[in-house]
């Protein structure tokens, strides 16, 4: 497995493209991976993965050469200790809506004296052939944990949320955040009202230090995100993918 690279690429100023996994083959992460995705992300949220799927999805993304994000479930801060111990090089954190929260996610996801994190990276170390103190030592500059902003309480706390210290960025969830921003009233990832909204989220970010990630339902979302300063952006599903390559296959067909 490389050495992580997934956060010197952001700190050198690279915008990266993410794949997003929500089917739990590790198969399907590797072709993703192998696509041309700068990196990919295992969604344990919606997705339909679990510890399982999640450990072999990292091998297999790192057998083609790629660092692994996990998405988790809400609050499931266990489990962000956990793939971080399996090789994930990113964590994502849904629904942070409070400071609180956020000083949660740090404490899981980093080492002492920075979070709480508790010590076993047995897997993470057999991939990248790294000794304990070499793994100890660079850990919580290596491992990045991401709040997901996609509320209008994450909106109203974003200052704060973005001074916790350990926290390394935000991730933006442009569809809870139409739900939250509409009232409940409609799903539109792709309506231009949360553009305004979602510019400020990455001017905060980046002048506040911390990187700026989002999910891109389309190119053109991605393209306009990337123009906001956005410099992790995941771009579409697994599902799409398939069902987009297949439609294309027949249509030329036809």
């Amino acid at each position: 497995m490389p050495v992580p690279v997934l956060a010197e690429r952001l700190r050198a100023g690279e915008t990266l493209i993410a794949g997003w996994c929500a089917l739990p083959e590790p198969l399907v992460a590797e072709a993703v991976a192998r696509a041309g995705f700068d990196c990919v992300n295992l969604d344990a949220q919606h997705g339909l993965h679990d510890v399982s799927s999640i450990v072999r999805g990292i091998g297999a993304i790192a057998l083609a050469g790629k660092p692994a994000l996990v998405r988790i479930p809400v609050g499931d801060n266990g489990l962000a200790s956990r793939v971080l111990d399996m090789g994930a090089e990113a964590v994502i954190a849904p629904m942070i809506n409070s400071v609180a929260e956020a000083r949660a996610l740090v404490a899981a996801t980093k080492y002492p004296p920075v979070g709480e994190r508790s010590w076993g990276p047995a897997r993470v170390m057999a991939l990248r052939g790294t000794e304990p103190q070499e793994h100890l030592d660079s850990g919580n500059r290596t491992s990045l944990a991401f709040a997901m902003i996609e509320t209008d309480r994450a909106l109203g706390s974003l200052d704060e949320i973005l001074a916790v210290e350990g926290l390394d960025g935000v991730f933006v969830g442009p569809s809870d955040l139409s739900v939250t921003m509409s009232d409940g009233k409609k799903i539109a990832p792709l309506d231009s009202m949360l553009d305004e909204s979602i510019r400020r989220i990455a001017d905060f970010a980046n002048a506040a230090g911390k990187f700026a990630g989002i999910f891109a339902a389309s190119p053109q979302r991605a393209i306009l995100f990337r123009s906001f300063g956005y410099r992790l952006i995941a771009l579409g599903t697994d599902h799409v993918y398939l069902a987009d390559g297949a439609k294309a296959m027949l249509s030329a067909l036809k």
